[in-house]
């Protein structure tokens, strides 16, 4: 209804989230877009971030929901598409560090060194950061069902950070070799795995 404030919690393209924006105005009401990050898991517990964007009076009225569903919340601007590109950035980089990691563990698991053991060197030393504890894992145990993040949402996600990047003219190099990545993974039936099966294929590019 009018004056009403529709908030957009899913990881959509920046073209879309600018036709919802227009198409809120014209019907008198108010969009907020509000990506998360966050797997299942973190979700339940109601630790999400969420990157909140669109007019500083809709997103404050939208703060009580977003207290509840996650640990803090990081408008980003009055233009809710820039909440859905800094989500679809994020993405990226999580994608890129599960390739990087993949890679790595592809290069140290073939010498004969236990991937466990170098992954915790690795997160108690240079890379802390949980993405690499959680990705890590996954990769070094090999478990990538049931999906917390499913690979085919994972090449939407860099599709749609290609298109932006298209858009605003930007290259990204290692975009395009992620979006082949996930490709070769989805060529090979594993739509359903968890977005982290990318990690893997370094390994079996390496004859592992």
């Amino acid at each position: 209804r009018k004056d009403s404030i529709h908030v957009s919690m899913s990881t959509i393209s920046v073209a879309l989230s600018e036709r919802l924006t227009a198409a809120h105005a014209k019907a008198g009401q108010r969009f907020v877009a509000a990506p998360v990050f966050g797997r299942p898991d973190v979700a339940a517990a109601g630790q999400l971030f969420i990157v909140a964007a669109g007019a500083k009076d809709a997103v404050d009225a939208c703060r009580p929901l977003f207290d509840v569903l996650g640990q803090k919340t990081f408008p980003v601007g009055d233009t809710p598409r820039a909440a859905n590109l800094v989500k679809l950035s994020g993405n990226f980089l999580l994608a890129s560090v599960i390739e990087a990691l993949g890679e790595a563990m592809a290069l140290v698991g073939k010498a004969g060194i236990d991937r466990h053991r170098y992954l915790d060197l690795l997160t108690s030393t240079l890379f802390t950061a949980p993405a690499y504890k959680t990705y890590g894992g996954l990769i070094a145990d090999e478990k990538f069902e049931p999906a917390g993040f499913a690979a085919l949402l994972g090449h939407k996600d860099i599709r749609l950070t290609l298109a932006a990047a298209e858009d605003l003219r930007v290259p990204m190099p290692l975009a395009s070799l992620l979006h082949d990545r996930f490709l070769a993974l989805l060529a090979q039936g594993g739509e359903a795995l968890d977005w982290s099966a990318i990690g893997q294929l370094a390994a079996k590019d390496a004859g592992q």
